[in-house]
């Protein structure tokens, strides 16, 4: 009884319509932290290519490069993913139809961003890399644009 009446009483209540990038109607959607999960990407990248193995058998050398080896490959995989699930926010929550006017390319732009973020994971390659972070700087353009400004790319690295 008391469940059939609050169940009535709700569905007379209109929904309100809200847009968030989380489960809370904040609004606010910045490229920024994409940026940031991309840059670790490819300083990880650069570091494991530059990291030299040791010399000879001597086991405490070898944990030794193990273990930052390892770091840095777990850093760079939390990275993109990191940077995956921000650019995927901004596409699915930020951008809506309407921005397909101004940006065609949009989709496309977002999809192999995505895909880029996918390869940095799962390669050590730095060419991926540079790629991704083009690829983040063209959404960031993007993102800008769409409200209006005309923001700064600005690395931090």
């Amino acid at each position: 009884m008391v469940r059939s009446a609050l169940s009535a009483f709700f569905n007379k209540i209109p929904a309100q319509t809200v847009k968030a990038h989380c489960d809370g109607p904040c609004g606010v959607y910045d490229p920024a932290s994409a940026r940031v999960a991309a840059e670790a990407v490819l300083s990880m990248t650069k570091k494991l290519l530059a990291l030299e193995p040791p010399q000879g058998n001597n086991p405490s050398e070898w944990t030794i490069y193990n273990n930052t080896f390892s770091r840095y490959v777990s850093i760079k995989e939390e990275q993109a993913q990191e940077a995956k699930k921000e650019l995927l926010i901004l596409w699915t929550d930020y951008f809506k139809p309407e921005h397909l006017a101004t940006f065609p390319d949009l989709h496309e732009t977002f999809w192999k961003a995505a895909k880029l973020c996918s390869a940095c994971k799962v390669n050590v390659d730095l060419s991926k890399a540079e790629e991704l972070m083009s690829a983040v700087e063209k959404i960031h353009h993007m993102f800008w644009k769409s409200k209006g400004r005309g923001d700064s790319w600005i690395t931090a690295s």
